[in-house]
This record gives structure tokens, C-alpha cells and sequence, in this order.
């Protein structure tokens, strides 16, 4: 069974790091199109979007894989069944979108004035934002659909095409100079909201004759599973992404700079972010079947070991040649580059907790995401009170990774006093910490040798070795992997 998962991981991310990757050909773009302030409302902007995404969608798609497997099992008429379930999710949420968007529209200078400075002269911002939200979150539960049916490469081919006309927009509206007039930022939230429409088309050609309608008596029970997702959620998603709204309303002086340095830094980790999403887009549909309970705590184990491998091979490449990877973005944001290990490391425990979650998302025991994540969210607060007007950014990314640590430890005490699962602790940390460890001898080794070319090949060598030791360490067979590859 963890090869299905492998090769859903593999499809979702040779696709995922496709679209991903022409996505992130903005940041390279907007970096060096606008300055460290500018940049920092772009920033700030992108940090809220999934916030109120995630308020929206109130935790449907993770319930819609549940009860989707929920309804094969039963038997019975399943294509109705879930039919029912798709009508009801879809409306609900777009019921909450649209409640959404006329409130933001009709409280436009409020929320302007509540979002700081740079919103008050630009109100139709936010309304701009409301509606790409609108859009995204229509589009949410049909995107969930496609993954529940394994349609993976109808799923990236919609997000594909939404990539493409906002690059391509992005990129003509810079021909243009329409950023340099006094709408500026705005044509950025433009090229989203056009990106968002191409996407909604394309999406509804999917859903066939499926209209949103909803099943009160089924709500009842989608919203029981939901909700504590829904709050648990939104609590993971303040952890994410409230560090950006941290610095920008308690660093005391040139905040929208920081903001704008650190959300080019935390975007220089794309490989990192592209592995966690493929393995998320493919591992939760997975891992809410009915499999039997002893099944799925050993797939579960050994896809957390796997996982966490794959995330220290990616955190060296990209921490030991940071200094490449800060020609990402552009000049003026490239000294914050130093907080890129920590930011990658954040990254990783991100993914950690991701599969601790799965077991209560099984289980129905989805009231435990709200223990987890508010144990996150308080020592966001309260680490971030104390560490960002002090450190700035750099504060941000400590706090951001003291977070994902505690969400770890308390998802682990959770898992193990309640769905005791045979996880390989020894021979993970045994691999974080030769990372580790490997990570500071090479940085002590250059720092020894001050040759950039030297140093270079010190970085190459210890990351072959490490992965040459994973490898033995295994035992894992790479002729036979090739042939497999090369046979399929």
C-alpha cells in the first residue's frame, strides 16, 4: 500500500513542482520589480488569503475525503451518496463565500483601516483580495473531489492553467509599467483574481450535473467532524502565517521592510514547501481510508520515517547552498538569507506534525487538532511578543519554528497515550541529528578553508555522504528503484 502512496506523492509531485514552480517565478519577478516595503504588502496580503480560506472552507475537505470513504464502505447507492455529500459541501461553502464578500465589500474602509497604513489610500485592495478569496474558496470542495478520485493530473492540469495566466498577466501588466502607476500592488491582486476566474471555469467542467445544494440531516453530521477541524485549522493557520503580522504591528520601525525580507526569504524555501505539499495532496485521501486500524498505524509509521528522510536530503541542499539559492530573489532582500535553516527546519516539523494528525482525522477524534494547534498558536504569541520587537525577522523565524516543535510534542504525547503507533523514533532522530550535525561540520569546515570554491565542494561532499548513508543505513537497493522507474 505505501507504493500506491509513493506513486500518488510522485504524480502529485512531478505536477505539483511543475505548477509550483512557475509560481514561484513571481517571487524572483516582484522582488526585483518592487522595493522591500512594496514587497511587504504583497507579504502581508498572501499571509491573510489562507486564513480566510481556511475559515471558509470550515475544515469540508478534509470531511469530504472522511465521509466519501465513509459511504463506500457502506455500500448501498454510492455514487448518490456521495453525490449528496459533494451537493452539500460545495453549497455550504459557497454560501459562506459570498456572506464573505459582501461583507468585505460593504466594510471595505473599515477593514482597510484595520490592515494598517498602506490599505487606508487603496480600499479597493481589499476588496480585490475578497475576491480571489470568492473564487478560491468556490473552487475548494471540486478540487477536493478531484483528489478523492485519484484524478490527479486533471487536478494539476486546472491549477496549471490558473499558474500560467497569473504569471503571464503578472508579467505583462510589468511590460506595461502598470505597477508604476497608483494602483501599483493592486494589478498584482488583478492577475490573481483573472488566475482564480480561469481556474473556476475550468473546475466546473468537472463537476458534470452536480448542483450545490444542501442536505441539512448530512450538514448536521459533516459539521460535528468539521468544526473542530475548522477551528483546529484556523489556529494552524495563524501559526503559519501570523508571524508576517507580528512583525508587521510590533517591530517598531521600517516593519513593511522586514515583513517584505522575510516573506522573500520564507519563499526561497520552495523545494521544501513543494515536497510537503505533494506528500499532504497525496498522503490525507490516503490515509482517510477504511483501512484496519493495525494496517494503517504501520503505513502510517513507516511513511513518517520515509518522509522525514526525504526532508533532511532537502534541507541540506538548500542550507548548505543558500547562498545560491538567495539569487532567487533580489538584491535588496538577500540579507536575510541567514534565517533560511531555521525557516527549512520549521518546514520539516510542519510535515512531522501533518502525520501525527492523520490517526484522530481517522478516528473522528478531530477535536484533538484544536489541542494541538492552540498549543502552537500560544507559544506563537507569547514567543513573539517577547522575540520580534527585539530580533525582527529573525524572531519571526525562531518563533515560527518553537511553534512547529510544540505541535510535534504535543501531537506525539496525544498519539502515544491514545492510538499508540509504532513509530521509529530511535532511527528518525538518529537521521535528524547526523543532518544536523553534518550541516554545522560543513559550516565550520568553510568558515576553516574561507575559499568559496573549496567550500563548495566541502557542502557536495558531505551531502553525497549523507545521502550515501541513508542509503546503507537502509539498505535500500537503487539498481532495483531504476529498474522499476525505468520499467513502468
Amino acid at each position: 500500500m505505501l507504493e500506491k502512496l509513493a506513486k500518488q506523492t510522485a504524480v502529485y509531485g512531478i505536477s505539483t513542482i511543475l505548477v509550483r514552480f512557475l509560481s514561484y517565478l513571481l517571487t524572483p519577478y516582484y522582488t526585483r520589480l518592487f522595493g522591500q516595503e512594496t514587497y511587504g504588502i504583497v507579504t502581508d496580503i498572501y499571509a491573510l488569503i489562507p486564513l480566510a480560506l481556511t475559515l471558509l472552507t470550515m475544515g469540508m475537505e478534509s470531511s469530504y475525503f472522511r465521509f466519501a470513504a465513509k459511504a463506500e464502505a457502506a455500500g448501498g447507492d454510492v455514487a448518490g451518496a456521495k453525490r449528496r455529500l459533494f451537493a452539500t459541501t460545495w453549497g455550504t461553502t459557497i454560501v459562506a463565500a459570498l456572506l464573505f464578500f459582501g461583507g468585505v465589500v460593504l466594510l471595505r474602509d473599515e477593514v482597510s483601516a484595520w490592515m494598517g497604513e498602506a490599505y487606508v489610500a487603496h480600499p479597493d485592495y481589499v476588496v480585490w483580495v475578497a475576491a480571489i478569496v470568492l473564487l478560491d474558496v468556490v473552487t475548494a470542495i471540486p478540487f477536493s473531489r478531484l483528489r478523492q478520485e485519484g484524478r490527479a493530473m486533471r487536478f494539476v492540469g486546472v491549477k496549471l492553467a490558473s499558474v500560467v495566466v497569473n504569471v503571464a498577466l503578472a508579467v505583462g501588466f510589468g511590460l506595461l509599467g502598470l505597477f508604476a502607476d497608483s494602483f501599483g500592488v493592486g494589478w498584482v491582486l488583478v492577475a490573481n483574481f483573472v488566475a482564480s476566474l480561469v481556474a473556476l471555469g475550468f473546475i466546473l467542467v468537472s463537476v458534470g450535473w452536480v448542483t450545490p445544494k444542501i442536505d441539512w440531516r448530512l450538514l448536521g453530521r459533516i459539521l460535528a467532524y468539521s468544526l473542530p477541524l475548522l477551528l483546529g485549522g484556523l489556529a494552524g493557520t495563524a501559526n503559519e502565517f501570523i508571524d508576517r503580522q507580528l512583525i508587521k504591528y510590533l517591530v517598531p520601525e521600517g516593519s513593511m521592510a522586514q515583513l517584505g525580507i522575510y516573506g522573500a526569504i520564507t519563499k526561497i524555501a520552495v523545494v521544501m514547501m513543494l515536497f510537503y505539499q505533494m506528500y499532504r495532496l497525496a498522503a490525507e485521501p490516503f490515509f482517510l481510508q477504511n483501512f484496519k486500524k493495525e494496517e494503517f498505524k504501520e503505513m502510517n509509521a513507516a511513511a513518517l520515517k520515509y518522509y522525514l528522510m526525504a526532508s533532511m536530503v532537502i534541507f541540506l541542499a538548500i542550507a548548505q547552498f543558500r547562498d545560491l539559492f538567495a539569487l532567487i530573489v533580489g538584491r535588496d532582500f538577500r540579507e536575510g538569507i541567514y534565517i533560511l535553516p531555521v525557516v527549512l527546519a520549521g518546514n520539516v516539523l510542519a510535515g512531522v506534525w501533518l502525520n501525527l494528525s492523520f490517526w484522530y482525522k481517522r478516528e473522528e477524534r478531530t477535536s484533538l487538532s484544536i489541542v494541538v494547534t492552540l498549543a502552537g498558536l500560544v507559544v506563537t504569541l507569547g514567543a513573539g511578543v517577547a522575540l520580534i520587537p527585539v530580533m525582527g525577522y529573525y524572531g519571526a523565524a525562531w518563533v515560527r519554528l518553537a511553534s512547529e516543535a510544540t505541535m510535534v510534542a504535543v501531537s506525539l504525547y496525544l498519539n502515544q497515550r491514545f492510538y499508540p503507533t509504532p513509530y521509529d523514533w530511535p532511527r528518525m532522530v538518529e537521521y535528524v541529528a547526523v543532518a544536523v550535525a553534518a550541516f554545522f561540520g560543513a559550516e565550520y569546515l568553510v568558515e576553516l578553508v574561507g575559499q568559496p570554491i573549496v567550500g563548495y565542494a566541502i557542502h557536495l561532499v558531505i551531502f553525497v555522504a549523507y545521502c550515501a548513508y541513508l542509503v546503507r543505513r537502509e539498505h535500500i537497493d537503487l539498481r532495483a528503484m531504476v529498474r522499476r522507474v525505468l520499467k513502468r
